[in-house]
C-alpha cells in the first residue's frame, strides 16, 4: 500500500503564489495609506489656510518630487530589502500618522505652518517613493518574473489602492474620524502591512537580534499611535482654545468646514458670541445687528413676498427679513447643514436670531448653492447673497460672472439682489472686483459700506433685475433700525478718495482673479 505526496514543485508553486499575493495585497494597502496622506495635508491646508487649489499644488508638487527622491534613495536598500521595507513603514506609521496633529500643533502655537507642511509632505513622500522599489525587489525575490510583468502587477496594486484610499478619505475617515484620528488610523496601517509582511514571508532573511529590535519598534509604534488616538479629544480642544481668545463653548469638524463658536463678556459688559469657519469671524453678537441691517434692508426696499438667501446659514439675516409682515416665503441654501442646525438648536444662537430658522415661512436647503440654482426654475423677489469671502477655491465660484448670471434668471423683473462684498478698506481690488464682475454680468451696481466693528469697514453691493443702479433706500415702517437711518445709506455711497472705485477685472469660473486678490490683501492684516 502507497501514500500519494504531492510533489515537491507543487507544494512550492502554491507558497509563491501566496506569497505573491500577500506582497501585492501590502502594495495596494500601503498605496491607499499614501493617498490619504496627500488628501488629509490638502484638506488641513484648506481647512487652516484657505485656498484649496494652491493648498493641493504645494502638497501633490512637493511630494511627487519627494517620492522621485526616495525612489532613487531605496537603490542601495536592496540589499536588505525585507528590513528596509518594514523600516520604511514604520517610519509612514509615525510620520504620516502623525501629520495632521503635528501640523495643527504648529498652526495653533506658532506662526508657522507652511514651512513645516512642506518639510512633512517631503518627508512622507521620500518614504512613499522608496516602497516600489524595495518591494519590487522582494516581488523579484518571491518568484523571478520578467521587470515588464513585475512592474504591471505591482502598479495595479499600487492603483488599485489609490482608488481605496481616495474613497475612504472622504467618505469614511473624515466623516466617522476627523482628520486627526483618521491619520492616525491609516498610519497604524501602514504598521501593520509592512511588519507583517516581513515577518510572514522574510523573517528567514534577518538575524535574531534584527527581529528583536524590529518587534521593539513595532511595539512602540503601536503604544505611540495608540496613546494619540485616545488623547485626540484633549489635544484637538487644547489647540483649538490655543487660537481664539475667548472660551469655546461649541466645535465641530463638519464634512465641509471647522466650527467654533466663543462666548465671552465684551468691553460693554454683555455677552460676545461668536462664529468662526475655518477660523475666520462670521459674526460678533456684539455688533452683527450693523452687518445684517445694513446687508438685508436695503435689498428688501422693494418687492419681497418670496425671499431667496445664499448662505447666511446662522439665520441672522432671516431674522431681519422676517421683520417684514408682507414676506410670505423665505428659502435659505447653506451647503453646511452643521451650521444650519446649530442655528435651529443652540440655545445662544437661536437667541439672537429670534428663531428665525424655525419659522413655518422659512425653507432651509444643504446645498451647494451655484448647482442649486441651476436646477431651478422658479423666482424670487429679492435675493440675499451672504457668502463667506471667496478665499478659497470653493467660494471663489460664488463670486464670478457665471454665478451673478445664473442669478439673474432666477429675479422677478422688479426683483433686487444684494451681495456682501467684503471691506472696501482692508481689501478695495477684491470690492471693487466683485462691482466689474456684477457688471459684466449685466449689472449696475450700487455699492455701499457701513462700519461694523469687528470686521471694519464693510460694503455690499445692491443690483435690480433691469439693469440699472438701484436707489438705496429704506421701508422706515418696520423700524426702528439699530444702525441705519435714510440720511446714513445716503452718506453709505460715498467712498474716500484713497478707496474710490478701481477698474478691476471681473472674476470667472475658469479665470478666479478674485481669489488671489482676497489672499494678497488680507494677507498684509
Amino acid at each position: 500500500m502507497t501514500t500519494e505526496v504531492a510533489p515537491q514543485h507543487v507544494l512550492s508553486a502554491r507558497r509563491v503564489r501566496l506569497a505573491r499575493f500577500g506582497l501585492l495585497a501590502t502594495a495596494f494597502a500601503v498605496s491607499a495609506c499614501g493617498l490619504v496622506y496627500e488628501l488629509a495635508l490638502i484638506t488641513l491646508g484648506a481647512y487652516l489656510v484657505g485656498n484649496t487649489a494652491k493648498q493641493a499644488s504645494i502638497v501633490l508638487a512637493v511630494m511627487v518630487f519627494a517620492m522621485g527622491l526616495g525612489a532613487l534613495a531605496a537603490k542601495p536598500l536592496r540589499r536588505w530589502p525585507a528590513l528596509a521595507f518594514a523600516a520604511v513603514e514604520l517610519a509612514l506609521a509615525l510620520l504620516g500618522g502623525f501629520s495632521v496633529m503635528l501640523l495643527y500643533a504648529a498652526f495653533s502655537w506658532t506662526d508657522l505652518y507652511s514651512l513645516p507642511l512642506v518639510l512633512v509632505a517631503a518627508a512622507i513622500g521620500l518614504l512613499i517613493g522608496a516602497e516600489i522599489p524595495l518591494l519590487m525587489e522582494l516581488l523579484q525575490r518571491i518568484r523571478e518574473q520578467a521587470a515588464g510583468a513585475a512592474v504591471a502587477d505591482l502598479n495595479a496594486a499600487d492603483y488599485l489602492g489609490g482608488l481605496i484610499g481616495g474613497l475612504a478619505f472622504p467618505f469614511v475617515l473624515l466623516p466617522f474620524f476627523g482628520q486627526i484620528q483618521g491619520a492616525l488610523l491609516v498610519g497604524a496601517v501602514n504598521a501593520v502591512a509592512g511588519v507583517l509582511l516581513v515577518w510572514i514571508l522574510f523573517r528567514a532573511d534577518l538575524s535574531k537580534a534584527v527581529k528583536q529590535l524590529l518587534t521593539l519598534v513595532a511595539a512602540l509604534t503601536a503604544i505611540l499611535l495608540v496613546a494619540a488616538f485616545a488623547y485626540t479629544d484633549k489635544f484637538e480642544t487644547a489647540a483649538r482654545q490655543a487660537l481664539y481668545a475667548a472660551p469655546i463653548v461649541y466645535s465641530e469638524d463638519s464634512q465641509y468646514q471647522q466650527i467654533v463658536m466663543t462666548e465671552a463678556a465684551s468691553p460693554f459688559g454683555e455677552q460676545d458670541l461668536r462664529l468662526y469657519l475655518n477660523g475666520d469671524l462670521q459674526f460678533s453678537s456684539v455688533d452683527e445687528y450693523r452687518y445684517h441691517e445694513a446687508l438685508v434692508h436695503p435689498a428688501m426696499n422693494g418687492p419681497h413676498e418670496n425671499v431667496l438667501v445664499l448662505g447666511g446659514g446662522d439665520g441672522l439675516a432671516v431674522r431681519e427679513i422676517l421683520r417684514y409682515p408682507d414676506v410670505e416665503h423665505v428659502t435659505l441654501v447653506d451647503l453646511d447643514g452643521a451650521v444650519t442646525d446649530l442655528a435651529q438648536h443652540f440655545d445662544d444662537l437661536v437667541d439672537l436670531n429670534h428663531d428665525s430658522m424655525n419659522d413655518p415661512r422659512v425653507d432651509v436647503v444643504n446645498a451647494d448653492a451655484f448647482t442649486w440654482l441651476r436646477e431651478q426654475t422658479g423666482t424670487w423677489d429679492t435675493i440675499i447673497v451672504d457668502m463667506p469671502d471667496p478665499d478659497a477655491t470653493e467660494t471663489a465660484k460664488l463670486y464670478s460672472v457665471e454665478f451673478y448670471g445664473l442669478a439673474t434668471d432666477h429675479l422677478n423683473a422688479t426683483g433686487r439682489m444684494v451681495v456682501q462684498s467684503g471691506s472696501p478698506y482692508f481689501a478695495p481690488k477684491t470690492f471693487w472686483t466683485i462691482a466689474s464682475t456684477l457688471e459684466a454680468a449685466g449689472y449696475e451696481p450700487s455699492p455701499y459700506w457701513v462700519s461694523v466693528p469687528s470686521f471694519g469697514d464693510w460694503g455690499y453691493q445692491l443690483v435690480q433685475a433691469n439693469g440699472e443702479a438701484p436707489a438705496l433706500g429704506l421701508d422706515t415702517s418696520i423700524g426702528p433700525f439699530q444702525s441705519l437711518t435714510p440720511e446714513l445709506m445716503e452718506a453709505a455711497q460715498v467712498f474716500p478718495p484713497d478707496r474710490a472705485r478701481m477698474d478691476m477685472e471681473p472674476s470667472t469660473l475658469m479665470h478666479p482673479v478674485i481669489l488671489d486678490r482676497v489672499e494678497s490683501e488680507w494677507n498684509n492684516y
